[in-house]
């Protein structure tokens, strides 16, 4: 399986990221290299690397980016912590950006006796076990997720929560993937997810390469298929899950989420126990990443609308615990308020 993105080790102490560019999907298929603490910023800022768990290990990337930065610093660790928090401030909403970071600082915490070039070392050898450690973790959720899924189903998603939002095969569109080899009859209606397209842009192009009935439908139409009978069951990823298993999600997941209620359709999060952040109680207490204005009023680099036009463009939503039939994580699926025991 070909990665998302992952660490090219050039020698001793040096190498860079690789990862696909998401911004030029589906009209272009291209990687780019990321060499410094600045560009891996501007990458996860600007969505070239996007999906919670794909911007963790983009974090885990810059800090080693940080550590090779300053490696005749006398400074070392200081200087590091400084960026990797700078990095971490890029997208405030995905918690795996600060869960894998903290892994890497807790490297830096626990080696502080040995060289700078040793640390370097350590923190790439981490990087790289967890680029491996989220393939084996989204085959897992994969896996317990086609369980809840009926024979013949079509699956509705929102935005692309696949492999090019992990390092590979992806969460919500892992349980797609795993139910799609157990039985070639499903089909996929994929939300377009406005404003970024993230579902006609990536979702559709990942699944279509995989030979996946997929059909691509707008934002608003879920509830026209829903009450036609057309869907059984709604599977989406998540940025963060708070203790009593709220969710945040793309924009517009909570509506969705609310539509399948109406409707009887069960609504599944399919996420990773690093993407649950045992630090808050519920999802009042997420913080909701605001977007620029142009997302919204600029397509194709063209206006749709004045731009003397107020926008506000929050990235994510919160869908509320009572309207989340169950959470797919690796270690088997969870009632939202159930979630709380993978840290008991």
């Amino acid at each position: 399986m070909e990665k998302t993105i992952e660490w090219i080790k050039t020698g001793k102490n040096s190498g860079f990221s690789r990862m696909i560019d998401q911004i030029v999907i589906p009209y272009e298929y291209k990687k780019v290299d990321i060499k410094t603490s600045d560009e891996m910023y501007n990458a996860i800022k600007t969505m070239i690397v996007r999906g919670a768990p794909a911007i963790g290990i983009a974090g885990a990337h810059g800090v080693c980016l940080a550590a090779i930065e300053n490696k005749d610093s006398n400074n070392f660790i200081e200087e590091v912590k400084k960026i990797a928090q700078y990095i971490n401030s890029s997208r405030p909403t995905a918690v795996n950006l600060i869960w894998a970071i903290n892994k890497q600082l807790e490297i830096l915490d626990k080696n502080s006796d040995k060289t700078n070039e040793e640390i370097i070392e350590l923190l790439v050898e981490n990087a790289i076990k967890l680029e491996d450690e989220d393939i084996e973790i989204n085959k897992k959720i994969g896996d317990f997720g086609a369980t809840i899924i009926p024979k013949g189903a079509t699956i509705q998603t929102h935005c692309n929560a696949g492999a090019l939002a992990t390092v590979g095969y992806g969460t919500a569109l892992g349980v797609v993937r795993s139910a799609f080899k157990n039985d070639k009859t499903i089909k996929v209606f994929a939300d377009e997810t406005r404003p970024r397209q993230q579902g006609a842009r990536l979702t559709t192009y990942e699944l279509i390469r995989d030979g996946i009935d997929t059909t691509l439908i707008t934002d608003g139409m879920g509830a026209y298929f829903m009450k036609k009978g057309m869907i059984d069951v709604v599977v989406v990823g998540a940025d963060r899950i708070a203790l009593n298993g709220d969710s945040a999600n793309k924009i517009g997941t909570y509506m969705l989420a609310i539509v399948a209620k109406y409707h009887n359709v069960p609504f599944y999060i399919a996420a990773p126990k690093s993407t649950i952040d045992p630090s808050i109680k519920t999802g009042d207490e997420i913080v909701i990443e605001l977007r620029n204005k142009e997302e919204v009023t600029i397509i194709n680099d063209k206006p749709i609308a004045t731009d003397k036009v107020n926008v506000i463009n929050p990235g994510f939503d919160v869908t509320p615990n009572e309207l989340i039939t169950g959470i797919i994580t690796e270690y088997g699926i969870f009632k939202p308020s159930e979630i709380y025991k993978l840290f008991e």
